[in-house]
């Protein structure tokens, strides 16, 4: 990449382009799932903060989905805003490289959080004398912390490896970016980039699918020869997992299938829809999914709105 395209080139996102007829309405979405997503996610992490009683695994892993959504909101969400406001439809090069990054972390950590949680409800179900030994608190932050090193280490060499090429079309078919719509602009080969980015790619994809249904099969299994009662929390944590793993798949299902589909032969719209989808769906819901589905979550958010809203109301016990 030339050192002085970086400062003076932008590249033209058409998926902007396209939404401009709409701009204002788009604008108007995107501000208020933008604000709706936070104000939730900050109430939701706020209340397991504060909350000695949910002081637990299980909920330091909820917390870090819940704030990956807020991260990823962040990253995507106010720039979409601004743009349809202001009609603007570019973007920097540095700008998009570490946009890219950001999006591509946010996916990669989420994706082995699920992993991590899908095998910590299978030690809570299997092993339940035995689990506050195995996962802890402490554990439980460990295995964070390294799978956000994990993904920003992969993900910084996929961008500098993205940085080093030479781009010769300025067009990105998208409305945000991300590093596979970032190689189809260069001039050159993108096969180092291609092997590097899918191979990684597939050990994560791998590694996730392999814990997580192994984990969830397990789960499933022993919660057929365990009391009635525990069976039925069991699985209602355990679909509450299921909803959100399969909602994170399914968009970025999304997000794969338009780099796979002929532009010429599919609508452009279709091309818009999917990878807004893809990204929105997943980050905008987590909060929403486990807010109701967690029942010690939902009773605290509960009470906290109540307490909020009719503050001389003691009729629900602290």
């Amino acid at each position: 990449m030339e050192n002085g395209s970086l400062i003076t080139v932008n590249i033209i996102l058409i998926g902007l382009e396209e939404m401009q007829r709409f701009k204002y309405l788009y604008a108007v979405i995107s501000f208020g799932v933008y604000v709706a997503n936070i104000l939730l996610s900050f109430i939701l992490v706020f209340i397991i903060w504060t909350e000695p009683t949910l002081h637990e695994p299980m909920y330091i892993f909820i917390c870090n989905v819940i704030i990956n959504g807020m991260f990823g909101s962040t990253v995507f969400l106010p720039k979409l805003t601004i743009d349809m406001l202001s009609g603007y439809t570019t973007i920097s090069i540095h700008g998009c490289l570490i946009q890219a990054f950001f999006i591509n972390s946010i996916t990669c950590a989420e994706m082995l959080t699920f992993a991590v949680m899908a095998y910590d409800r299978f030690l809570a179900v299997g092993h339940p004398l035995r689990y506050p030994t195995y996962m802890t608190n402490g554990k439980a932050l460990t295995c964070l912390t390294v799978i956000w090193i994990f993904s920003f280490t992969i993900e910084v060499a996929i961008v500098m490896l993205a940085a080093r090429l030479t781009l010769c079309n300025m067009n990105m078919n998208n409305v945000y970016c991300e590093v596979m719509s970032f190689l189809k602009l260069a001039c050159g080969s993108t096969v180092l980039n291609d092997i590097v980015g899918s191979t990684l790619a597939i050990v994560v994809i791998i590694f996730t699918y392999v814990v997580a249904i192994y984990s969830y099969i397990r789960t499933f299994i022993i919660c057929l020869k365990i009391a009635k009662d525990e069976c039925q929390k069991a699985l209602h944590t355990l679909i509450t997992h299921l909803m959100a793993f399969s909602l994170f798949m399914f968009g970025s299902l999304f997000v794969l299938l338009r780099h796979r589909l002929n532009f010429g032969a599919v609508s452009p719209n279709v091309h818009l829809i999917l990878p807004i989808l893809g990204f929105t769906i997943v980050i905008t819901m987590n909060p929403v999914i486990y807010g109701l589905r967690t029942k010690a979550l939902k009773n605290k958010f509960v009470h906290y709105i109540h307490r909020k809203t009719h503050p001389r109301d003691r009729s629900i016990p602290d």
